[in-house]
């Protein structure tokens, strides 16, 4: 019964965290991690309990990282190896039943900030790239020196970009070098002007000048991966970047270039089928996805008035990792909203398959937020914090008289015409007065026991007054496994 709603506790004993050993030569070590710039990060803060943050895949190093660092700083080292929802993520949480003062995140991570102040440092790794074979790689791709291109990369090979850019610039004039909006030290000065920061990352642009205007060209991802799709980061890049403008991705080891436009399409076709699975479900489960990032808990409330003001129901269900066993529990729900971090949204799927579709939460307001999209925004925002309000992309519900709400829709999955929403956002303070009802006029029933109803089996029926009534008599004794009365067989 444990496993039903949450992941058993023997899951975590039996699932393999790294090879045995270290992972990583010890002569390597301080070079990887990046062990001088952590401890210098430890000592400056003067901390004596810090939290280290490491992915299954880099458990196997954990140990010897945590004793050299130790031993540089004198200070106390904790290992967080099990976070309850995505590695990507600083586990604030995690640190605080520690105790900890601070906290050092390695491996790939969201950038997303944190629900609680912490002091965090992150160690995205640095991986080689073949810089000679890149640079032919680019002007392959992009032979016009005149056009606007951005330079993106994985987190692990951000550090190469700017020594890419310098064997480029003598050539093309409007190139413009991404960089990972890690947090800036505390009593640092903010850049002026400040940079643009999106999908995790900062672009300097120039004044009078716009992302949308500039093609990609993306340093990452491995031929050994035969489904490129199943990385988040190079998802949510292709997602939201615009449409129209060119967009290629380069093996940072080959230099083997791929044009991802084919690719977009069809994850924007994905999103758009999902926004019409949205656009027809009366029942909506949301899934709290994170604990950990900032502005959870109004974006959670977002999504709630989002479907009450598209006449449907939501459930919030938090049930940790979302797996297909967990999900099937709740038949009744129509769709399934994700509320996590860019990267937890876009994570590949278990191999099973979902019972019902689990969205974005973009997709839920391009379902229900009849004013959505404004005119000059991306398709598919990757962020929540992206829909709340006082964010540029922020797009409030249309007021209670508009036309929109009005407005003929029709299904392009069922091809059915799609009912108006039976309630109104609306700022008047009597909008939840009690009005009479004309007579025989049909009553909206809940969706939950509509759902009931079209069950063949209901649970067990009290069938009152037509059972005969007998005597109690004595059951059966023992345990399942043998009960008295069946003997030694």
């Amino acid at each position: 019964m444990e496993s039903t709603f949450s992941s058993p506790a023997e899951a975590a004993l039996q699932r393999e965290a790294g090879s045995a050993g270290l992972r990583t030569p010890l002569g390597d070590l301080d070079r990887v991690y990046e062990l001088e710039r952590v401890a210098g990060f430890v000592r400056d803060l003067g901390c004596q309990r810090v939290a280290l943050q490491f992915p299954d895949q880099l458990l196997g190093d954990a140990g010897a990282v945590a004793a050299r660092l130790e031993e540089a700083t004198g200070s106390k080292m904790f290992i967080l190896g099990d976070t309850a929802y995505g590695s990507c993520c600083v586990d604030v949480l995690g640190a605080e039943q520690a105790g900890a003062q601070a906290l050092v995140h390695f491996g790939p991570a969201c950038l997303s900030p944190p629900a609680r102040p912490l002091p965090v440092a992150f160690v995205l790794g640095q991986r080689s790239v073949a810089l000679e074979l890149c640079a032919k790689a680019f002007e392959a791709q992009n032979p016009d020196p005149t056009a606007p291109v951005v330079l993106l990369s994985e987190p692990s090979c951000a550090h190469a970009l700017e020594a890419l850019a310098t064997l480029l610039r003598p050539r093309y004039l409007d190139l413009l070098v991404s960089s990972p909006a890690l947090p800036l030290p505390a009593g640092s000065l903010n850049p002026n002007p400040e940079p643009l920061e999106r999908f995790g990352r900062r672009f300097p642009l120039a004044p009078g000048r716009c992302l949308e205007e500039y093609g990609a060209f993306y340093v990452g991802g491995s031929e050994a991966i035969s489904d490129p799709d199943l990385d988040p980061d190079l998802s949510r890049l292709l997602l939201g970047w615009a449409p129209g403008r060119p967009f290629s991705s380069c093996c940072p080891d080959t230099g083997r270039t791929q044009d991802e436009g084919v690719r977009a399409g069809r994850l924007r076709a994905r999103r758009r089928y999902l926004v019409e699975r949205a656009r027809d479900a009366r029942v909506v489960g949301l899934l709290a996805g994170t604990l950990g990032v900032a502005r959870h808990r109004e974006a959670l409330a977002h999504l709630r008035n989002l479907t009450q003001a598209a006449g449907k129901r939501s459930y919030v269900l938090a049930l940790g990792r979302p797996t297909p066993a967990k999900l099937a529990n709740f038949p009744e729900v129509d769709v399934f909203v994700l509320l996590a971090c860019p990267l937890g949204t876009l994570a590949p799927q278990p191999s099973g398959g979902f019972f019902r579709p689990v969205l974005a939460p973009c997709e839920l307001e391009a379902a229900c937020n009849p004013a959505w999209p404004p005119p000059g925004l991306a398709p598919h925002l990757t962020h929540y914090v992206d829909l709340l309000p006082g964010s540029p992309f922020h797009v409030p519900l249309p007021p209670a008289d508009s036309e929109l709400w009005d407005a003929p829709d029709v299904s392009l999955i069922t091809g059915d015409l799609r009912p108006p929403p039976a309630w109104k956002p609306s700022d008047d303070p009597e909008c939840s007065a009690l009005t009479l009802k004309p007579q025989l006029e049909l009553a909206e029933s809940s969706p939950a026991a509509s759902f009931l109803s079209s069950r063949s089996w209901k649970g067990l029926q009290p069938r009152l007054g037509q059972t005969p009534v007998t005597g109690a008599v004595s059951g059966r004794r023992g345990i399942a496994i043998a009960y008295e009365d069946e003997g030694n067989s």
